[in-house]
C-alpha cells in the first residue's frame, strides 16, 4: 500500500475515535446545566470535572495529527505523520477510558440510586475499554504485526508527494477528523441559553459563553468551507490551488475552536465549583493543552525541521 494511502487510513482511525469522544464531550458540557446538577454530591462534581479535563485532553491529541500534517508536514505523506498519528490516537485511548467510565460511573449511580454501584459500573466498563483498545492489541502484537512495524520504522524519515486526489481526500478528511467535536460543542452551546441555569450564571460567564459561542460558530463555517468552495469553485474536480487554501483554513479554524472550548470550559467549571478561579484555571490550563498540542507543537517541528535541512545545506557547500 503506498505511504499516501496509509496516512489516509490512519487518518480515518483517528475519525471513527473522534466520532465516539464527541458523544462523551457533548455530555460533559451539557450535565452541569441540568437541574438535578444542583443535588449532585461534591464527589460528584469533581469527578464530572475530572472527566470533562479528560475529554479535553483526548479532543486534543486526537485533532493534534490533523495539524501536524497541515502545519508541519506541508499535507505531505510522510513516515513521521504515519508514526505521529498512531502515537497520539494511542496516547488518547487511556484518558478516553477513564472519562467513559467516570460518566458511566455518574450515570450509574443515579440510574441504580447507589454509590457503589455507579462505581463498580464505571471501573468495569473502564477496564472493558482498555482491555478491548489496548489490551487485546498489546497480546496481538507480540505473534502478528512485527514485519509491518518494522517497515513502519524504517520510513521513518520518508516522504511522498502521492496525487493530488489522494492529497485532496486526506485534507477533506482532516477536516472530518475537526469538525465532530465542533459540532457537539456548538450543540451544547445554543442549547443552554434556554435553560433557567443559564439565568442564573454570572454575567462574566454569560459573556464568555457568548464570545466561546461566536469563536466555535466561526470555526464550524470556516471547517465546512473546503468542501463547498471545492464544488462550486472547481466542481469537485483537484486542484492545487484548493490544496493550498483549503490546508490554511483548516489550520486557522483551529484557533477559533481552542478559545471556544476554553471559555466554555471556564463557564462549566466556574458552575461546577461556584468559583471563579477554579473556572480560571481550568480555562487557561484547556487553552494551553489545545494550542499547544494543535499549533506550538506543528509549528515547533515545522521550524526544527527547516532549521535542520539550512544546516544540511551549509554543511554540503562548505
Amino acid at each position: 500500500m503506498p505511504l499516501s494511502q496509509r496516512v489516509k487510513t490512519a487518518l480515518d482511525e483517528t475519525r471513527t475515535l473522534i466520532l465516539g469522544a464527541q458523544i462523551l464531550l457533548g455530555f460533559q458540557y451539557q450535565s452541569v446545566f441540568r437541574p438535578r446538577f444542583d443535588v449532585v454530591s461534591p464527589a460528584g462534581r469533581a469527578t464530572n470535572a475530572a472527566a470533562l479535563c479528560l475529554m479535553l485532553i483526548t479532543l486534543a491529541l486526537l485533532v493534534a495529527p490533523s495539524a501536524y500534517h497541515r502545519i508541519s508536514e506541508n499535507g505531505l505523506a510522510t513516515g513521521a505523520m504515519q508514526s505521529v498519528t498512531g502515537r497520539c490516537a494511542e496516547a488518547a485511548l487511556l484518558p478516553f477510558a477513564a472519562a467513559l467510565g467516570m460518566d458511566l460511573g455518574l450515570a450509574g449511580s443515579w440510574a441504580f440510586r447507589s454509590v457503589w454501584a455507579g462505581a463498580l459500573t464505571g471501573a468495569g466498563f473502564a477496564v472493558a475499554a482498555l482491555a478491548s483498545w489496548v489490551g487485546m492489541g498489546t497480546i496481538m502484537k507480540r505473534s502478528y504485526g512485527a514485519a509491518e512495524r518494522r517497515k513502519a520504522a524504517s520510513e521513518r524519515d520518508r516522504q511522498e508527494t502521492g496525487p493530488l486526489h489522494g492529497r485532496i481526500e486526506q485534507l477533506l478528511t482532516e477536516a472530518r477528523v475537526i469538525l465532530p467535536g465542533a459540532q457537539a460543542l456548538l450543540g451544547f452551546q445554543l442549547v443552554i441559553v434556554l435553560t433557567s441555569v443559564f439565568e442564573k450564571l454570572p454575567d462574566l460567564s454569560k459573556t464568555l459563553h457568548g464570545l466561546s459561542l461566536l469563536c466555535v460558530a466561526l470555526a464550524v463555517v470556516m471547517l465546512v468551507t473546503p468542501a463547498a468552495v471545492h464544488r462550486i469553485v472547481w466542481s469537485g474536480e483537484d486542484s492545487e490551488t484548493f490544496l493550498r487554501v483549503g490546508g490554511r483554513i483548516i489550520v486557522a479554524a483551529l484557533l477559533p475552536l481552542a478559545l471556544g472550548m476554553a471559555g466554555e470550559t471556564y463557564v462549566v467549571f466556574t458552575r461546577i465549583f461556584n468559583a471563579t478561579g477554579a473556572g480560571l484555571g481550568a480555562g487557561a490550563g484547556s487553552l494551553a493543552c489545545l494550542l499547544g498540542c494543535w499549533l506550538v507543537w506543528p509549528f515547533t517541528a515545522r521550524w526544527r525541521r527547516a532549521r535542520a535541512r539550512r544546516m544540511e545545506h551549509r554543511q554540503r557547500v562548505a
